[in-house]
C-alpha cells in the first residue's frame, strides 16, 4: 500500500513539473479595442511606405537579422515555434527611439514548430486560417520609456491584426540603438482568444489561453 501511495505520489509531481506555462512569470500584453472598423483593419496597419513616407533612416526587419518567436502550451507540455518568413521597416527618426516607427508583415503559411504535425495543424481553421488570412500585421503607434524598469526599456504600443481581428497591444521591450543597427528584445504573453483564435484541444489535453511571444529584431544601419 506504501508502496503505491508512493507512486501516485510521484506521478503527480511528474505531471506538475510537465504542465508548468511558459507564460508564468512574464510581462502580459495589454490588449484594447480599436477604433477602425474590420473592413479597414488591414488597408490601415499595412500602408505602403508610398504612403505613409519615410521620416527618418529607414532599416530592414527580416529573417535575416531578426526572429519572431513563440511558445505555446497545454496540459501536457509545450511547443516552440516561430516565422521564417517576414519583412518590416523601423523609420528612426533623428537616431532616438522615441518618435520612430516600426511596421512589420508577417507570412503566415510560414509558421513552424517543433512538431510537425502540430505545424500543419496551425494552419487550419482552428488556429491561423492561413487560406483566409495569410498575412498578421503590426504597426507601432506609440513608444515611451519605462524610466521605472531601467535604462534602454520602453512601453511600446502598436496596432496588430491577427485573422482580421485587429486589437491595440502594449508591451515591454529592450532597444538599443547602436552605431551597427537597431536591437529591440521583448518576451510577453497574451490570450490567444481575443484575436479569435478559440480552439480548446482535447478534453484530457486542454490548450492554455496564454501564448509567450519571443521577439529578437536586429536591423542594421545602412552602410555598416
Amino acid at each position: 500500500m506504501r508502496t503505491f501511495g508512493l507512486v501516485i505520489l510521484f506521478t503527480a509531481l511528474s505531471l506538475v513539473l510537465a504542465c508548468e506555462d511558459p507564460a508564468d512569470n512574464k510581462p502580459s500584453a495589454k490588449l484594447t479595442e480599436t477604433n477602425t472598423d474590420d473592413a479597414t483593419n488591414a488597408r490601415t496597419i499595412a500602408l505602403s511606405e508610398a504612403e505613409t513616407g519615410v521620416k527618418g533612416e529607414a532599416l530592414a526587419i527580416s529573417p535575416e537579422n531578426s526572429r519572431i518567436e513563440f511558445v505555446g502550451s497545454k496540459v501536457t507540455g509545450k511547443h516552440d515555434g516561430g516565422f521564417s518568413r517576414f519583412i518590416g521597416t523601423i523609420d528612426l527618426v533623428d537616431g532616438m527611439v522615441e518618435g520612430s516607427t516600426v511596421t512589420v508583415e508577417i507570412d503566415m503559411a510560414s509558421v513552424f514548430t517543433d512538431d510537425e504535425r502540430l505545424t500543419e495543424h496551425l494552419r487550419t481553421q482552428d488556429f491561423f486560417e492561413i487560406a483566409s488570412y495569410p498575412k498578421s500585421h503590426f504597426r507601432l503607434t506609440k513608444i515611451e520609456r519605462d524610466r521605472t524598469a531601467g535604462e534602454d526599456t520602453y512601453a511600446v504600443t502598436g496596432d496588430l491584426e491577427l485573422r482580421s481581428v485587429r486589437r491595440s497591444i502594449e508591451f515591454p521591450a529592450t532597444i538599443r540603438v547602436n552605431d551597427a543597427d537597431v536591437e529591440v528584445v521583448s518576451e510577453f504573453s497574451f490570450n490567444r482568444k481575443d484575436f479569435g483564435i478559440v480552439y480548446s484541444g482535447k478534453a484530457d489535453d486542454l490548450i492554455r489561453d496564454r501564448v509567450l511571444m519571443r521577439l529578437n529584431l536586429k536591423a542594421p544601419r545602412k552602410g555598416q
